[in-house]
């Protein structure tokens, strides 16, 4: 299942796997199936969500609204975002 509500009019899209540490970003997509979609929209990473890469060793710990969550690198690479 794949999402992209938001349109990214020349804007490169990347996945989030190779976003810079302290680089703002905005999840354009996920490309992943259903279960992953719902899992991450229930974490509070919708369409137009503004992202900060906070920490790249292991996982990718990720600054999203007020909170801090770490995401795997194969879930990293599902998650289209913007600059």
């Amino acid at each position: 299942m794949t999402f992209s509500p938001l349109p990214a009019a020349n804007k490169r899209i990347l996945p989030l796997s190779m976003v810079s540490i302290g680089q703002k970003v905005r999840l354009q997509q996920i490309t992943g199936g259903k279960r992953l979609t719902h899992h991450l929209v229930e974490m509070g990473l919708t369409p137009g969500v503004e992202l900060t890469v906070i920490q790249k060793s292991g996982p990718l710990l990720i600054a999203v609204r007020d909170s801090r969550i770490a995401i795997g690198r194969g879930i990293a690479c599902k998650m289209q975002v913007c600059r």
